[in-house]
């Protein structure tokens, strides 16, 4: 049965027979105090009527709502929220959505106060189930005000498709858990982490293509169910307008489809702004986008769905191009950026990119050429005239002029700190990598150089940006100068 809104008796004994019945039959899943590693994938079915074994991963946040993703591969039943801005007490209510086994359901928690934080349970009831029970309560935080304090952290390229060289699940649990129990507002995956190119483009499937979305469900919403989770497109993901042909089985349309559905990234609204164009058998394609919160603005692009020809690695191999001319981020999208970026009065300002011009290696080292810095290949002439005559100037020159604070990138592997004309260049390291390597740093000739593993905290204050390379390790890899949760490198922008 239902409970109604704001029925928290309910809740609260519904959750005490949980908790019994879980310490009776010594099982019952992870809770929030539990500092024991979750399991990387959800646990199976136990005993307990109304236990939900998926994952919840927010998005889209406001100042009025936000947006709950849910999903279980193998659960169907009935599913709401109970919600409200104090600890196990719910004056509101989701509407109440339909759960299907594999397919995930979008709920909205709105009636929300700006600059507030709530606490928040979602209810399962199983088909054929005559009771409902709650997970465990988690937190969220609406907009902050203009003068607030707050964090969000970042992740470079997770890669799980590359298991055993690049990727270890312990780890990325890990390294998410850490993450999360720093209590951001939000959380930015910066690329690479629904990698579609080891499929075989001679019998890949839309289903296949979804499962790497999937995949990531049971990770991501380790943070993610108090974190809203921000996605960067990526190389790998091939969500690309180069694969369209015409119809709605290919590679971009399916993969841009699966992560639309499986996380609820925004579209332009009164409160985010970005790209606006429907594509067929898609609709918005939400790859681009905005918004303020607090004193900072927050800009992702994307590289690789605007241009016309492949940008770094074609689906199914060939070689890349040399003529980085033939690329492009579109005029749409840069007509939207220099808008964004000129128009904005926020006092930090923060753009997201997979990797400057979506390809090559390295940082301020490639960020003086093409339609990014302006120069030809050679790094001496001028091309950017000719090349762009519609554009007012090169992206990074926009973005200086701009007082852009940072620009984050991913893509090379490795956390790199470099600064250029007053913006810096913050590269990513992989969260997941059980060999912590320091891959491709002979590509960068300056800055604060660390290898992986690991994620990027950032502290926004009216006073100062804080940015810190926290490093995660495998407990066996733990030693002293190794301790997971630590902070390798840390600086500030005044």
């Amino acid at each position: 049965m239902t409970p109604a809104a704001g029925d928290c008796r309910l809740g609260r004994r519904v959750l005490l027979l949980l908790i019994c019945a879980a310490s009776a039959c010594g099982g019952g899943g992870v809770s929030s105090s539990d500092t024991s590693s979750p399991p990387v994938t959800p646990p199976g079915p136990t005993d307990t009527v109304g236990s939900f074994h998926g994952s919840i991963v927010l998005g889209s946040p406001t100042g009025s709502s936000v947006k709950a993703n849910v999903f279980s591969p193998d659960q169907t039943g009935t599913v709401w929220i109970s919600y409200g801005t104090a600890s196990g007490v719910y004056d509101k209510q989701s509407a109440t959505g339909s759960l299907l086994a594999g397919k995930p359901l979008e709920l909205a928690m709105d009636g929300l106060g700006a600059d507030r934080q709530y606490h928040y349970r979602l209810y399962f009831q199983g088909t054929g189930d005559t009771k409902a029970g709650p997970t465990d309560e988690y937190t969220f935080h609406t907009a902050r005000a203009p003068g607030s304090a707050f964090t969000f952290t970042v992740q470079g390229d997770s890669h799980p498709e590359r298991a055993k060289s690049q990727f270890d699940g312990t780890l990325y649990t890990r390294t998410l858990q850490t993450a999360a129990a720093d209590g951001p507002d939000f959380h930015i995956a910066s690329g690479d982490d629904f990698s579609v190119d080891t499929l075989d483009p001679a019998t890949i499937t839309g289903a296949q293509v979804t499962e790497r979305y999937a995949l990531q469900r049971p990770y991501l919403g380790l943070v993610g169910r108090s974190a809203p989770v921000f996605l960067v497109n990526g190389n790998h993901e091939q969500a690309a307008r180069y694969l369209l042909d015409g119809t709605a089985d290919n590679v971009a349309v399916w993969a841009q489809n699966a992560r639309n559905a499986l996380y609820s990234e925004p579209a332009p609204d009164g409160f985010y702004t970005g790209n606006p164009e429907q594509v067929p058998f898609i609709g918005l394609l939400r790859n681009f986008y905005a918004w303020t919160w607090g004193d900072a603005l927050f800009v992702v692009i994307d590289p690789y769905w605007a241009s016309p020809v492949c940008v770094d690695n074609p689906f199914g191999g060939g070689t890349k191009r040399s003529n980085l001319w033939e690329i492009t981020h579109g005029d749409a999208q840069y007509a939207w950026l220099k808008q964004t970026l000129e128009q904005s009065t926020a006092r930090w300002k923060f753009v997201f990119a997979h990797h400057v011009m979506g390809t090559g290696r390295g940082g301020i080292e490639l960020a003086r050429q093409y339609e990014w810095g302006g120069l030809d290949g050679d790094g001496t002439t001028w091309g950017f005239t000719a090349k762009r005559p519609r554009w007012a100037a090169p992206i990074h020159q926009l973005m200086a002029a701009s007082h852009v604070t940072i620009f984050f990138q991913g893509h090379d592997h490795v956390w790199v700190r470099q600064m250029l004309d007053g913006v810096t260049y913050q590269t990513l390291p992989e969260p997941a990598d059980p060999f912590y390597a320091l891959y491709n740093s002979d590509a960068y000739t300056s800055g604060d150089k660390f290898p992986n593993t690991g994620y990027t905290r950032v502290k926004v204050a009216p006073t100062g940006v804080t940015v810190d390379y926290v490093r995660t390790y495998l407990p066996k890899d733990e030693q002293p100068g190794r301790t997971s949760g630590a902070v390798a490198f840390s600086y500030t922008i005044n």
